[in-house]
């Protein structure tokens, strides 16, 4: 069977339709089926608890004091600290508990014989589990106990502060705030316990897991996970019939002109866009070692291998978990997106030879936005969580939302930078884009840069005042959809461009091969997002699209690995191919990825196995493969490619480069392998027979096995570290080898530019 590029590209036209009609109708459900915020919650004699206008201000206390970076709300965010719905939830039925024995039996809960207890279990349940039919949301005398308590527990934790949690004084800088992020946290309680309008599961599908308060994984969590599995059967099958029956030319140095490195010239425009690689390279070496210190902080949690004991310099205080994490999540996204944007700006004079006007200029005003926007963020991050920011901290400070910390304004910072960078690569690729299609490979890069840009303003739809069940809906948009569906179109995009620019396809041949896979990506990835929606308040119909669309993304993740061993085919077969360290980089972010987001992202996709999973360390694993794994290896192997074209081969040295690819990969192995993963089986275990609080308690982490298993995360990090300190050695001894770059640059300069452009 024979597709066309036309054929293909309007079928992409009407998947991109089919996302567009279900996810627009998926955010009209998003804001009439989320939990609804009361005017008031009232005790049993009337009296106000807590108003609709209380809660959205806890909302805004756990927001601006970066608590979703300490712990997590839903089973969302880090997993340093407990889960507030689940610790909340945890609380309230311990409280009630309480009041119950001593009402009842004028005694400790913990004292009464085993039937008594009994009967106070089964109470606590009754109380529970309720219906919401409108109005105001009435607490018994039991509940209304137990939410007090709870307040008091969290300003005592998050006000006053608690080392041996990790959480720092003053975390919550007021009492005040302290209670009001309370009555936020058992607001999530109450609607993950409480049954919807005519239903018969709480509004989160009865999540968290916790026998005590009667939640337990509904009949659909387990119908669709069986479902999953036999899809993922068909779609093996599937995938194996459509490689027999596509025919797409596969990359081969016989019989072609593979350019070497020293006859291609190097442009005023390609040396400003080298100058982004040493700036994601000192963000990457930033953010490792932040790493090792966020590592560590689950064995000593006020401290670093004893430099406070020693030297009396309190850690915790000076940067604690939530802002390093923060900052560690920014860094990973900031210098991966660098580095691409500068290999996309670096790519298009090979292919064109094509140098517009004061372009190098230009380039290097993106970078300077680019470093403007990082300082004013991460800078952000840290004086909006400690209050110098006043009611501007959501918009100058951190937004405190795990992937958007950063404020709005700097959020809308890099949004601009992306859209500078596509005037910037239009420029780049006229030559191109006149002569081709719309669908042709220089548009392909187009529309993946810009569906970047595009998901990125779902960003944009929330304030702090917005239910966290819609808040949700819209930052998994810009969370999963790029990472599953723009990265990933982005990354078969830049791959088929490489491929193109070292002449071992031709354009026609990579646009289709491109096309197809992006095709694939976006058939399933974004619609497949709906997997975050299980749990967090989102109505149940997400269960079956979910699980569908979700065991579907790992077709073009085999696509993806299987295009990336036959380029390693191709590259074996040529004894003398020039390229073998970048590509090196690109085959291994191929297999992360099909380990990171494919396998282990099908296996804590399956309903059942998410209820229970979902926020453990398996999820670590996880997020750790197929973030570094995939997206930094691809963002690195540009930076080898880019480096060795822009190097007088005399002088072109890989050594450190190999050097530091063998200690990642190691490095990351080892920690997921043998340290991560370890710890999320043993959570998963812990919460399937006791509950989701027990598997993220504090006891859970300080067990002795499971503190072993943090300490073997030393070998893997350290590893990891040390290829990033050489790597960021290589950038820097690198840039005094640079070649000159050509000051009148015309095609017949560059190697690969006249036969591309000849491929029509």
């Amino acid at each position: 069977m024979r597709l066309t590029r036309k054929t293909i590209a309007k079928v992409i036209a009407v998947a991109f339709v089919f996302n567009l009609v279900v996810m627009g109708a998926g955010a009209w459900f998003a804001y009439h089926e989320a939990p609804p915020i009361p005017d008031q919650v009232v005790g049993p004699d009337g009296e106000t608890v807590v108003t609709g206008d209380g809660i959205r201000d806890g909302k805004e206390a756990f927001q601006q004091h970066g608590l979703m970076n300490h712990g997590s709300i839903l089973g969302n965010g880090a997993y340093y600290g407990e889960d507030y719905t689940a610790d909340a939830l945890e609380l309230k039925t311990t409280y009630m508990r309480s009041y119950y024995a001593q009402e009842r039996y004028d005694t400790a809960y913990d004292d009464l014989p085993t039937g008594e207890r009994a009967a106070v279990d089964e109470v606590v349940k009754e109380d529970l589990d309720g219906q919401y039919d409108g109005g105001n949301i009435e607490y018994s005398a039991a509940e209304l106990y137990a939410h007090q308590e709870v307040r008091e527990v969290y300003v005592e934790r998050y006000h006053e502060g608690s080392h041996e949690r990790g959480v720092p004084e003053g975390m919550i800088d007021s009492e005040a705030d302290a209670r009001q992020f309370a009555d936020f946290a058992m607001w999530t309680a109450w609607f993950s316990h409480t049954d919807r309008p005519d239903g018969d599961h709480s509004y989160t599908n009865e999540w968290p897991y916790a026998p005590g308060a009667g939640n337990d994984a509904t009949g659909a969590a387990m119908t669709w996970s069986v479902i999953a599995m036999v899809l993922l059967v068909a779609g093996a099958g599937f995938g194996i019939w459509l490689y027999r029956s596509v025919r797409l030319p596969e990359p081969s140095a016989e019989g072609l002109s593979v350019p070497e490195p020293g006859d291609v010239s190097v442009f005023p425009s390609q040396r400003s866009a080298l100058r982004f690689v040493p700036v994601a390279a000192g963000l990457f070496l930033a953010q490792v070692l932040l790493g090792g210190l966020l590592a560590h902080f689950y064995i000593e949690r006020a401290g670093f291998f004893g430099i406070e004991q020693l030297f009396g310099v309190p850690i915790l205080q000076i940067l604690p978990f939530s802002i390093a994490k923060t900052w560690h999540i920014d860094l990973g996204i900031l210098w991966i997106a660098a580095t691409w944007l500068g290999a996309g700006l670096y790519l298009p004079p090979l292919l064109t030879g094509h140098e517009p006007n004061n372009q190098s200029t230009y380039i290097n005003g993106l970078l300077a936005a680019v470093i403007v926007v990082t300082v004013g963020g991460l800078g952000g991050i840290w004086l909006g969580a400690n209050g110098y920011l006043g009611d501007l901290w959501w918009l100058l400070g951190n937004e405190g939302l795990e992937y958007l910390e950063v404020g709005k304004v700097w959020q809308f910072g890099l949004l601009a930078g992306f859209g500078l960078w596509a005037v910037l690569a239009v420029r780049g690729l006229k030559p191109l884009l006149d002569r081709e299609p719309v669908y042709g490979l220089a548009h392909m890069i187009l529309y993946a840069g810009g569906s970047i840009a595009l998901l990125f303003t779902a960003g944009f739809f929330f304030t702090p005042e917005t239910n966290i069940a819609v808040t949700e809906f819209w930052r998994w948009w810009v969370v999963h959809m790029w990472v599953e569906g723009a990265f990933e179109f982005f990354i078969v995009a830049i791959v088929g461009l490489t491929l193109v620019s070292m002449n071992l396809l031709r354009r026609r041949s990579a646009e289709k091969a491109v096309m197809l896979q992006a095709l694939l990506v976006m058939s399933t990835g974004v619609i497949g997002v709906s997997h975050h929606y299980w749990w967090v308040g989102m109505p149940d119909m997400w269960v079956p699209i979910g699980s569908v669309f979700s065991t579907l993304e790992l077709i073009p993740l085999v696509f993806i690995l299987y295009e990336a061993l036959g380029q390693y085919g191709a590259m074996s077969e040529s004894g003398g191919f020039p390229y073998k360290i970048p590509f090196m980089f690109i085959i291994a972010s191929g297999v992360w990825n099909f380990v990171g987001a494919g396998v282990l992202g099908f296996f804590i996709n399956l309903p059942l196995i998410n209820y229970y999973e979902h926020g453990t360390y398996l999820t670590v694993g996880h997020a750790h493969a197929a973030m570094f794994g995939a997206f930094g290896f691809l963002a690195l192997g540009m930076v080898a490619y880019m480096l060795q074209l822009s190097i007088d081969p005399k002088r072109w040295d890989g050594s450190w480069l190999r050097a530091s690819f063998w200690c990642w990969n190691v490095g990351l192995t080892l920690m997921v392998f043998v340290s991560v993963l370890p710890v999320g089986f043993l959570q998963l275990e812990a919460v399937f027979t006791g509950s989701y609080a027990v598997g993220r308690s504090l006891a859970f982490y300080n067990q002795p096995i499971v503190q072993t298993l943090f300490w073997a995360r030393l070998p893997g990090d350290t590893l990891i570290i040390l290829g990033t300190a050489i790597y960021a050695a290589d950038i820097v001894r690198k840039r005094f080898v640079l070649r000159a770059s050509e000051d009148d640059p015309d095609v017949d300069d560059m190697a690969v530019a006249e036969g591309v452009l000849s491929d029509d």
